[in-house]
């Protein structure tokens, strides 16, 4: 009975607070002690402003760049710099939507993957359209995958063989070459 006083997921507390300041906050977005706390319980941490304290100090330590000011009679807490600056993620974006050889699935995928690094509100800014005249994207999902061996055998020094076709007007898949190999 006395871990149900203290929360259900007590010894997930640090991890909680990551999330929140991860999820929540930002340069232009932060919370109070009490919003934190209000979070924390939500996941049922149950945490005292004295013990987040000094966990926001232990992370800091660990390399968070955890910010504090004030701001009329309230302390605000936010997530600082990250792995990856909203503009870095911007230009990542774009790279994906604009290549021709990842699908449209695959790109929102990679694009709500890359949204992860930053707070829901700069996330929303990652959803972006890039448009390029005349790009069409492929249809095969495989080709991710294909790139990656590629880059794999290119890294071993190993040669690769395949075959090369393409689309006709048909929407037909046509060898190049008559089938030949390509070394």
């Amino acid at each position: 009975m006395a871990n149900v006083r203290k929360g259900e997921n007590q010894k997930l507390k640090m991890l909680y607070l990551v999330k929140i300041l991860s999820e929540e906050t930002d340069d232009l977005h932060a919370l109070t002690m009490a919003q934190i706390l209000e979070k924390m319980a939500d996941y049922g941490v149950n945490a005292d402003r004295k013990t987040i304290y000094v966990d926001l100090d232990e992370l800091r330590k660990f390399g968070f760049d955890i910010l504090s000011g004030k701001e009329g009679k309230h302390y605000y807490y936010h997530l600082g710099s990250r792995k990856f600056e909203l503009p870095e993620l911007k230009l990542l974006v774009d790279s994906v939507q604009s290549a021709k050889f990842i699908t449209d699935k695959k790109s929102q995928e990679l694009i709500k993957k890359l949204e992860s690094l930053v707070s829901k509100y700069e996330g929303k800014q990652l959803q972006r359209q890039v448009v390029i005249s005349g790009r069409v994207k492929t249809m095969n999902e495989s080709i991710y995958y294909n790139v990656d061996q590629i880059h794999e055998a290119i890294g071993k020094e190993c040669q690769i063989q395949f075959k090369y076709f393409q689309w006709n007007i048909k929407k037909d898949m046509q060898l190049r070459k008559n089938g030949s190999i390509y070394h």
